[in-house]
């Protein structure tokens, strides 16, 4: 091994690489995706010089020097990356597309009322693995969607009435079955009232079951879904199919067990 050669590799490896950011700081505003830029450089191995705009006059000064509409600003080697997006994009990452349609929601969904379900059966009856637990994931799910819808239920009859049936005949309805939901689910977790819950359940799911396959299986529209709420990505397809089958099935279920 060349002893000349270790000094100048230890020099090239010890040299940081360097960033410049210049991001808002401000005493109302610390700009977000300032954060993240900084935090997705250091990550990457970046000693960061971390330059604040403290002021909107200064910021706007900023943006009129450097031609850019928005910050933060990343600049690498003296070249300028830009801002955050930018910034993911130099470093090979996704970034994602705020008008692109995914099941991601409503998977998450699923996913924690069925460990909520499973941990209520496993406080009441010692073992995760009871009917108990099947019936309230789906009266769980029902529950966490009515909530989804009720934060902005403008928002949410505006995109319902572009496929339910029922609401584009009778608008009120769009109005009414966030509650309804919300109802049937509260009451089927506590296991009372099934006159109420088991009617409101078969009659909203089977409404949606028949919207959803005109709209999307007979008509072939491609629509989005307001089962998590009027501001969702989520497709309108087979989770917005299974959600109203739930409520079918549950409602049957419950039938069934008190006749």
């Amino acid at each position: 091994m060349s002893v000349g050669t270790e000094p100048e590799t230890m020099t090239a490896t010890a040299t940081p690489k360097t960033a410049i950011l210049y991001r808002m700081v401000m005493p109302t505003h610390t700009c977000p995706y300032g954060l993240k830029a900084r935090d997705l450089l250091r990550r990457h191995g970046y000693a960061v010089e971390d330059h604040w705009l403290r002021t909107r006059e200064e910021t706007d000064a900023f943006k009129a020097d450097h031609c850019v509409k928005t910050t933060p600003q990343v600049f690498i080697g003296g070249e300028r990356v830009g801002g955050y997006d930018d910034l993911r994009r130099f470093f090979g990452k996704p970034v994602a597309d705020p008008k692109a349609t995914s099941y991601r929601p409503v998977a998450a969904l699923f996913t924690i009322t069925a460990l909520m379900a499973l941990a209520a059966s496993q406080a009441v009856y010692a073992t995760p693995f009871t009917m108990r637990a099947v019936e309230w994931f789906i009266a769980f799910s029902m529950a966490v969607l009515a909530l989804l819808k009720l934060q902005n239920v403008e928002s949410f009859a505006t995109m319902f009435l572009n496929y339910d049936l029922l609401a584009r005949r009778w608008v009120p309805y769009s109005y009414v079955y966030p509650f309804a939901e919300g109802l049937a689910g509260v009451l089927m977790i506590a296991g009372v009232l099934n006159w109420l819950s088991v009617p409101i359940a078969l009659f909203i799911g089977g409404v949606g079951t028949v919207s959803v396959l005109k709209a999307v299986y007979i008509d072939r529209r491609e629509l989005k879904c307001a089962c998590i709420g009027g501001g969702s990505n989520v497709p309108l397809g087979f989770l917005s199919l299974t959600e109203n089958l739930m409520m079918i099935a549950m409602a049957l279920w419950m039938a069934g067990r008190h006749i």
